[in-house]
């Protein structure tokens, strides 16, 4: 759950705030597999197993946070990149808790632009949002 609320965090300040260079390959018609965005997964894999290594002796909170990123990493992935984006075209699914995600996400895929946008989230849907 913390991992979802820093992430809406993370989305909406800075990857469209001052990290927009990056994430707007994101919003822009894929040209490729691999677009610029996809390196936040790489830092984020990286910041998550730095703090596993480095408290693998004690398991402390350090531990903990960077098995947390990891999990949160790999749900993003399955959810956002496999199924909600189809990058992978053997997820598919009719659950309507799925289908309120996928709806979500392009109700935030409409505006194309680093302003103004809706649904920074990516696991908790607001009812109003699916209004649209």
């Amino acid at each position: 759950m913390a991992m979802e609320c820093l992430s809406w965090f993370i989305h909406k300040y800075l990857f469209h705030g001052p990290l927009w260079f990056m994430h707007k390959s994101h919003h822009q018609k894929a040209k490729s597999f691999f677009e610029w965005n996809d390196l936040f997964a790489g830092l984020f894999a990286a910041v998550s197993l730095f703090l596993m290594y480095a408290d693998r002796d004690n398991l402390s909170y350090r531990f903990f946070i960077g098995l947390g990123i990891t999990l949160y990493g790999l749900i993003y992935f399955v959810v956002h990149d496999w199924f909600v984006h189809r990058r992978f075209k053997t997820f598919k699914s009719n659950n309507t808790y799925l289908q309120a995600v996928r709806k979500a996400h392009k109700v935030h895929h409409k505006n194309r632009g680093k302003e103004k946008g809706k649904a920074f989230g990516l696991l908790f849907v607001r009812k109003t949002v699916l209004k649209n």
